[in-house]
């Protein structure tokens, strides 16, 4: 029996082509017995349209895709992003609105917008605190300020999508031990010395 172990290993490891099929079988035989082999690595069916399906589900709703890849604490972070950016965008909005209506309502001719300012009686300034041209100034901060916001959310919402998907294919990565890149520390006999390298070894 000791004699067939050699024999064994040197074919196994040198016809170890299996790789992809389901529980592949590799006979032996010689003239007075027979082997089987059993491989016991067997590879994961891959889903093509499972990184679509998880960039699908999370344009539909955000997080939705996530979930679909079991990483639920992202969850979370998806709206907490998605909720920030909607937030400044609503903010900067309304400052905007204000702002405006009180330069049109200057146009108009009168002088009780909240920024023209009154005294100690409350009665109007006779000049605005705020003058029109600050009015204006503050408008195109404000608008500007809308459009980065609104933009920086679809960035946001984008980022949800493409990480549903970067997640679905890395979760269908091969990382098993058929592809390997090993370090190997080596005894020279003949001056007694070690080598060290590196190895990366495919196996089909």
């Amino acid at each position: 029996m000791l004699s067939k172990l050699p024999f064994f290993f040197i074919f196994y490891f040198s016809i170890n082509i299996g790789y992809g099929q389901e529980n592949p079988e590799v006979k032996i035989i010689d003239n007075n017995s027979k082997l089987i082999v059993q491989d016991t690595i067997s590879s994961q069916p891959i889903d093509a349209l499972s990184p679509s399906r998880a960039a699908f589900y999370s344009a539909v709703l955000p997080g939705l895709g996530q979930a679909y890849n079991k990483k639920y604490w992202k969850i979370p972070i998806v709206y907490a992003a998605l909720g920030t950016g909607i937030y400044f965008f609503i903010d900067n909005t309304n400052q905007y609105n204000r702002y405006r209506d009180a330069y049109k309502n200057r146009l108009a001719g009168f002088d009780n917008d909240e920024f023209w300012g009154t005294d100690s009686e409350g009665n109007p300034l006779s000049s605005p605190s705020i003058s029109n041209d600050g009015l204006i100034r503050a408008q195109r901060t404000l608008r500007r300020n809308r459009e980065i916001s609104l933009l920086v959310t679809i960035g946001l919402y984008a980022l949800n999508i493409i990480d549903a998907n970067v997640d679905a294919h890395l979760l269908q990565y091969n990382v098993d031990e058929n592809l390997a890149l090993k370090p190997h520390f080596i005894i020279n006999d003949l001056d007694a010395t070690t080598n060290l390298g590196l190895t990366l070894d495919f196996k089909f």
